[in-house]
This record gives structure tokens, sequence and C-alpha cells, in this order.
């Protein structure tokens, strides 16, 4: 069990994920997690009535008796949040963000010289305990926090220690990554109900397809790259496909979307960094 209080500052789709996977997992009390916003009461009472945890406004939120603040509201509220935090919070409670493209330094510096920061980028997965999540420390950061941070994600799926200047490419490749196989998976399921299958049908087949891809991805030995060749025979079925996507350039797209993601995440996190420039 992982005995601390938990308070989500935001109450939007990531924030219910990563509390889904939180109860799921087993390893917290749903009285240990509280939930927050500005002022919508509805989306509070429903999160209360869903998992059976603390909900409060902002104005009642008890800030000493939290041990660790998960930033999960969006991007573009964090100076309010930093205002709202500033004077209320101590060096040696926990900020966890979910925020993408807002550095670790940006939060220390709207802070304190000591504030623990850490960054940390789940996928909606999470709300099946399935996502991948990255861990990057700010400067502050204890080990041990670092090690109750990676832990707390493992209540929602793998979670990976990486350094923050690797953020925006991680977002790209597991942060966006779940919209680029439901993609994948929409044209799989269109071309198939073309051909006369049912459309739920064809989604459980493809599905099932990539579900078991995976899997002999993280528990067999062999490269993807080993794999593949392992199935493509020459002049067969698979190879003929393989060669239509590279005829159509599959490759080179996957490539781009991760690239093309990856780019906007670097763009999101200069925004704040200027106007923190600006300040001083």
């Amino acid at each position: 069990m992982i005995n601390k209080r938990i308070a989500f500052l935001g109450a939007g789709n990531m924030a219910e994920a990563i509390i889904s996977g939180f109860v799921q997992s087993g390893k917290m009390k749903p009285q240990q997690i509280i939930v927050t916003n500005r002022s919508n009461q509805e989306r509070l009472n429903e999160l209360k009535g869903k998992y059976n945890i603390e909900a409060v406004t902002k104005d009642q939120l008890d800030y000493s008796t939290i041990d660790i603040f998960i930033l999960a509201m969006k991007p573009k509220d964090i100076d309010g949040v930093m205002e709202d935090l500033r004077g209320k919070i101590t060096a040696d409670q926990l900020l966890v963000s979910v925020l993408a493209g807002i550095s670790t330094s940006y939060m220390e510096a709207n802070l304190n010289d000591s504030q623990q920061v850490i960054r940390v980028m789940p996928n909606t997965s999470s709300m099946i305990q399935e996502s991948a999540t990255a861990v990057s420390p700010g400067k502050h950061v204890a080990m041990d926090q670092v090690l109750l941070a990676k832990e707390l994600m493992t209540c929602i799926g793998k979670a990976y220690i990486i350094d923050e200047d690797m953020m925006d490419m991680y977002t790209g490749i597991a942060g966006s990554g779940p919209a680029y196989f439901y993609n994948l998976m929409e044209h799989i399921e269109e071309v198939g109900h073309q051909a006369g299958f049912e459309r739920e049908l064809v989604r459980e087949i493809g599905a099932q397809t990539l579900y078991g891809a995976a899997k002999m991805i993280l528990e067999q030995k062999e490269t993807p790259t080993e794999l593949r060749e392992n199935i493509t025979s020459p002049n067969g079925t698979t190879a003929a496909g393989l060669d239509a996507l590279n005829k159509h350039g599959a490759g080179m797209a996957i490539i781009e979307a991760v690239k093309s993601a990856a780019a906007r995440s670097k763009e999101l996190s200069k925004e704040p960094e200027k106007k923190l420039a600006l300040q001083k």
C-alpha cells in the first residue's frame, strides 16, 4: 500500500484516468485521494460517486494535509494554479505534473527555490492500468520521492524514469502514441467492413491482432525487425502487404507523426518559458 494523501488539481479526463488506475490497483484506498477544481461541482460529484473519493472545490482544500499534489488541469491554467500554490505548499510536499509542455524549472521558479517537482507523461491507457508513463524529476527532488512517483505511476501501468530533455520525444511516442494505433484500427475496421465484415467483428479481430503483436514484442527476445522477417515469406501475402505499406509511405508517415507530435510538445514548452523570461 502507498500511504500518502494525494490531491488532484484538475478533474478532466486524464485526472479521471489516473484516479481510476489508482483505485483499481488496490495500492491506494479511495479515502486517500482528493480531487478538486475551481467551480465545477457537478463534475466533482460525478467523480466522487464513481470512485468513492473526496471531492472539493479549490477553496475548500486544506493544502497542509496533502503529501502529493498532482497537477492535471489544462496547461493554459498553469499560472493560476502556481498562484494558488505559492505560499501554501512547502518544499517537502511533492508536486507531480502531467501537463504537457510545462517544464520542472518553470514550476520551480514560480514556487520556491527548493520545491520538489516531478513531471510525468502518462497516456489514457492508465484507465485500464496499461499506461506507458515517463517520470522526469526536477533538480530538487530526493531519490526516494522519484521512486515514490514511479511506484505511483506503476499503479496505472509501466513507468520509466527519463531525463526531462527527452520528454518531448517521449510525448511523441507514448503520450500521443495511442492515437496512432486507434487511427490504424479505424482504417482496418473500414476496409474490413467494406469487404463484408460486421464492424464489431472486424474491430475485435484487428484489436486482437494488434494486442498479440504487442505481446510478442514484449515477451519474445526477437527485435521487431526479426519478428517481421519471421512472418514474411518471399512473394507471400505478408510481403505484398508490406510492399504496399512501403509504396504508400507508411513507415515515413509513422516517423513524421512522432516527430511532429514531439515538435509540437517542444513548441508548447517554450511558451511558458518566454513568459517567465519576460517576468524577470
